[in-house]
């Protein structure tokens, strides 16, 4: 018994090894220790924004390597324990049963770690901004866009990752026409960048006074945020630019003054819209933000001479799903990628989707693997 727990420790420590290999411990510290130094500036609460990016910087790396280190740590107290048992004839059937439990732990919590060694595409570091768009399927369609709002906003808190909705548009009867937030966490962008894609609702309509089925659609757009090095410049010749009163839910106005901003980029037709900000300037600050991520990754896949088409192109119809979340006549979320599925649709919708998207990692990998 205690032969298997050792091979099964073995197997462990390897794989730990190769995850560490990519982590990178020693940079880690490196990084902290320059952003603590950052983070002790006397003058670092001047610019409140930047403050905010490397308290949060810091924050995220020692998190992460706090959870390799643990979990190095708990591989050494499961070998110990192992040792103990064998030393002990009287408890080694308490002491490995024990073990048992903390063994299929560790091999759940190493897994999930593994995926992120996965993330090695050039963007994949980046936060990440998310666009969700109703498609066919009517006042059904724009409900099912914010209970995936929702869902993704549940996601992110359960992992602690700040958010923030940058922009809503509002339907006219219930849900949204569209929205898009940022998710800022390290490799926000490569873990979400599998979501990105047509997701597809069947349920009884809670807006149908007969109560007939109803399928109905949405797209997910995932594009990594630009940095300050990208250098993605946009002459003000290839912009055209409106200002408009943000608004609420069924056209309520939420602001007395034009400073919400729709920026249109004239050369590939790329539209932001950004409200939500205090300001007109800032509203505009925003925009431009985001449409130079939108023609960064535009531009990085003209160079790598893929032909796809961005996320914001999906047409959100029949055949043209990535998921299921059917409600009836049975209960099932099933990715038709990956075979992954669930037969719990609630705890999906309230964030639960790590093996969905854990399992879209893997997908992806595969792919690229035998496109290589």
């Amino acid at each position: 018994m205690t032969i298997e727990f050792s091979e099964e420790i073995q197997s462990l420590r390897a794989t730990m090894e190769n995850i560490l290999a990519v982590v990178q411990p020693e940079r880690l510290r490196t990084q902290i220790a320059e952003l603590s130094d950052k983070a002790a500036a006397p003058d670092l609460w001047d610019d409140p924004a930047k403050a905010q990016e490397v308290t949060s910087a810091l924050s995220h790396r020692q998190s992460e390597l706090d959870r390799v280190t643990k979990m190095v740590e708990r591989i050494d107290d499961l070998e110990a324990m192992v040792d103990m048992a064998g030393e002990d004839p009287d408890e080694a059937a308490e002491i490995l049963s024990e073990a048992e439990g903390d063994l299929t732990s560790l091999k759940s919590d190493i897994s999930d770690l593994e995926i992120r060694t996965l993330l090695d595409g050039e963007y994949d570091e980046r936060n990440a901004v998310v666009t969700i768009r109703s498609g066919a399927g009517g006042v059904d369609a724009a409900d099912f866009a914010e209970i995936l709002l929702r869902m993704y906003l549940r996601w992110a808190e359960r992992h602690g990752y700040p958010t923030k909705v940058m922009d809503t548009s509002y339907a006219e009867e219930a849900g949204l026409k569209s929205a898009t937030f940022e998710v800022q966490a390290p490799y926000a962008y490569g873990t979400l960048s599998v979501e990105a894609g047509t997701h597809r609702l069947v349920r009884i309509s809670p807006f149908d006074n007969q109560g007939r089925r109803q399928t109905s659609f949405a797209a997910v757009e995932v594009i990594p945020l630009i940095e300050s090095t990208d250098h993605i410049e946009i002459p003000e010749t290839e912009l055209k630019i409106d200002v408009f009163r943000s608004s609420g839910p069924g056209g309520q106005s939420v602001n007395t003054t034009d400073s919400a901003v729709r920026m249109t980029h004239i050369p590939t037709g790329i539209v932001v819209s950004m409200q939500d900000e205090k300001s007109q300037i800032q509203n505009r600050a925003a925009a431009l933000r985001v449409l130079q991520s939108r023609l960064l990754l535009l531009k990085k896949q003209e160079e790598d001479a893929k032909k796809k088409e961005l996320a914001g192109d999906v047409k959100a119809s029949w055949g043209d799903q990535m998921r299921s979340y059917v409600l009836q006549p049975y209960q099932m979320v099933k990715d038709l990628r990956t075979e992954h599925e669930s037969g719990n649709p609630q705890s999906v919708f309230e964030g639960e989707i790590d093996d969905f998207i854990n399992a879209g990692i893997r997908w992806r990998k595969n792919q690229q693997a035998e496109q290589d």
